[in-house]
């Protein structure tokens, strides 16, 4: 059976006041920052379905999320959705990847002034088989306290994620184990770009730096020596000159517009949005 889509994580590392800043400006709704029994902080944009997730780590704390600091910062995390996490890491390991023990945690979440208590059950791929950052799956005990109804409009006129770039100089080794991750066939476009798609319509495509750079121009994240990266994350929208003119009076960014899309780079987050109203 195919994955859905549950979330993508930017790594804001001890950014996250300025990464959150960045989010609300472009006209996104972000949840309350939450505190995960882990050591990390969050806050979310959710859309129907899946959400985009900034994780980040408190600043004068001795209790800090391992996984997360010594993760990259930017995009760096691709997490699928499990309604049964020991299911899926049976289903997984036959497919032939190596799976860590789940672990369980919690967050706090306040609706309507009561506090309540999020809790999630993930397992995550062995870190070796992904170089580009953290591929994991999650189960939600308590979804209603993730798609909340106030949650879900964003007034830049997004409605979800529709793609994951990842480049990597190896393609036919990651679209492998990515199609094994999905559980999903994948489509060679061309000799170096391959797409997979979830069973939510959510794509990942991988290409190679060359068909990275033909896409995206200057306005790229840089491999930084790494083999293989999340080089961009898509939103549909329903209004790009919305998107531009949020975006315009934010001098830490850069742009290219197309004729259907705009891509922003955040260089202090190490991060390219791309929106596009043709998906």
């Amino acid at each position: 059976m195919t994955f859905a889509l549950d979330h993508v994580v930017i790594n804001a590392l001890f950014d996250m006041d300025p990464a959150a800043a960045l989010m609300s400006q472009l006209g996104f709704t972000l949840t309350p920052r939450g505190f995960h029994s882990l050591g990390s902080i969050n806050h979310l944009m959710v859309f129907e379905g899946h959400y985009l997730e900034l994780v980040g780590l408190p600043l004068e704390t001795e209790v800090l999320r391992r996984d997360v600091l010594e993760s990259p910062l930017g995009l760096n995390g691709l997490v699928f959705q499990a309604s049964d996490i020991d299911a899926c890491i049976s289903q997984l390991r036959e497919s032939g990847l190596t799976m860590l023990e789940p672990q369980s945690f919690s967050r706090p979440v306040t609706i309507d002034g009561v506090e309540q208590l999020a809790r999630f059950r993930t397992t995550r791929t062995a870190p070796e088989l992904f170089e580009a950052g953290r591929v994991y799956y999650c189960q939600h005990y308590t979804p209603e306290l993730v798609w909340h109804r106030q949650w879900l409009t964003h007034a830049n006129g997004c409605s979800g994620l529709s793609e994951l770039v990842v480049v990597t100089a190896t393609i036919e080794t990651d679209v492998s184990r990515y199609a094994k991750a999905a559980q999903a066939p994948a489509e060679k476009r061309s000799s170096d770009v391959l797409t997979i798609d979830l069973a939510d319509a959510f794509r990942i495509t991988l290409l190679s730096p060359t068909r990275y750079l033909e896409r995206y121009g200057e306005l790229r994240v840089e491999a930084d020596g790494r083999n293989s990266f999340f080089g961009a994350i898509v939103f549909k929208t329903n209004d790009i000159d919305r998107i531009r003119d949020l975006a315009a009076p934010l001098t830490e960014l850069r742009s290219a517009a197309g004729q259907h899309s705009l891509a922003l780079l955040a260089p202090f987050l190490d991060t390219l949005f791309e929106f596009r109203s043709d998906r």
